[in-house]
């Protein structure tokens, strides 16, 4: 096949030849942009992406803190997810790393409890349960309480829901929803509702309001950590390891903790690891 016509004072392209060229520049072009797509992948930073229910929480922050400052290479991204749609992001490899309440077992998410966190009650400083070192889950029965979006936290409403039939009560529920503690804590300023939230809720601290640490009995809520299984990476590993420590020097796990107004826990809310 003949690609080019040549004589004594030039060169052509016949149009073989030219529907060759064209290829070929399309088939460099493409060898180009995979050279670039592999380098830059050989050049980009490793990048991490870890779930978190509310960014309220403390523990998951803590834990990526101290992972980033023995790893300053890895580029880390918070995602704010519910706990079923970490299920998904994990099992999908949207997400590596997740937290929340590991109550749904899953052939592909690991998970391995790393804290037990107090319960408590977040109340306007001007309610009647701010001047108690601890509020009787039974006293819960006179109060509208407001529960996260089903969708959302479902496992944690379950859990108070639990936690007031094991009381003897079925709990009033204020009828609207909130996407944030930031936003519950809002509602319980304007004396609409108060709001059961773990101790390791920053929403805790907001001005204002006053979180007061459930008692009789002293309810425990249960915080994993979920990855996918095999998954071999090194910074996923990482984290597990940070978050064994944290738990360890914090007493995370400890259940002989002393909460005011109670002279110890007594009912913890295990999960399989």
């Amino acid at each position: 096949m003949r690609l080019l016509n040549r004589s004594t004072h030039h060169v052509e392209l016949t149009p073989a030849g030219a529907a060759f060229l064209v290829e070929a520049r399309q088939i460099l072009d493409h060898v180009g942009r995979a050279a670039h797509a592999a380098r830059n992948t050989a050049e980009s930073p490793p990048t991490l992406r870890a779930g978190i229910v509310d960014a309220s929480y403390d523990s998951m922050p803590q834990i990526l803190r101290a992972v980033q400052r023995r790893h300053p290479e890895l580029t880390i991204h918070q995602v704010e997810a519910g706990t079923p749609e970490q299920y998904r992001q994990l099992a999908d490899g949207r997400l590596e790393i997740g937290i929340g309440h590991a109550s749904q077992p899953s052939p592909s998410v690991v998970s391995e409890l790393i804290r037990l966190d107090p319960l408590g009650v977040l109340v306007p400083a001007t309610h009647r349960f701010a001047l108690q070192e601890g509020v009787p889950v039974a006293a819960l029965a006179e109060e509208q309480l407001l529960l996260g979006e089903e969708t959302h936290t479902p496992e944690f409403n379950q859990f108070v829901g639990e936690l007031c039939s094991s009381a003897g009560f079925v709990p009033s529920i204020y009828e609207g929803t909130v996407e944030s503690n930031r936003a519950a804590a809002d509602l319980v300023l304007q004396h609409r509702c108060v709001l059961c939230v773990p101790a390791s809720s920053r929403t805790s601290s907001r001005p204002g309001t006053v979180w007061r640490p459930l008692i009789e009995p002293v309810p425990l809520y249960p915080w994993s950590l979920l990855w996918r299984a095999g998954d071999p990476s090194p910074y996923v590993a990482a984290v597990i390891d940070t978050a064994r420590q944290i738990a360890h020097r914090l007493h995370w796990l400890d259940t002989t903790r002393r909460v005011p107004g109670e002279a110890a826990p007594d009912v913890t809310c295990d999960e399989p690891a």
